[in-house]
């Protein structure tokens, strides 16, 4: 656990700066500002967009009585994605952006539920076969 906030706190802003720099030093410190402006105007308007189709299928599976599960982790994804995008920086733009558009979306999801899959039920013992989101 703490190797991933070390990585989280000091490599990733490290790494951001750096390709900032970069960036700046290619194309122009104020094309990097607007770049970077325009990604998260970008990032804003996409994540309206996803959220508000996810609020709407979950609140028509409610509707329907079923257990909007796999639209609870979109949401999440999508909210987690646009903080993402909303913060300066090329690696975070890029993965909250793989976040924002469904098919990289659908791709993590199932990578997530993998993941639970195997911490919940364990290896191996996959039962109806896997979680359902």
């Amino acid at each position: 656990m703490a190797a991933v906030l070390v990585v989280l706190f000091l490599v990733v802003p490290l790494a951001e700066l750096y390709l900032i720099l970069q960036v700046g030093e290619a194309i122009g410190a104020l094309n990097t500002i607007a770049v970077l402006v325009l990604m998260g105007i970008v990032g804003a308007w996409l994540m309206r967009r996803e959220g508000t189709g996810v609020l709407r299928r979950i609140r028509g599976q409610v509707q329907r009585g079923q257990m909007p599960g796999r639209e609870l982790v979109d949401g999440f994804l999508i909210l987690f994605g646009g903080a993402l995008m909303l913060t300066p920086g090329f690696l975070t733009d890029l993965v909250g952006l793989s976040l924002l558009v469904p098919p990289l979306r659908a791709v993590v999801r199932a990578a997530l539920a993998r993941r639970l899959q195997h911490r919940v039920v364990g290896p191996g013992r996959g039962g109806r076969g896997g979680l359902d989101i």
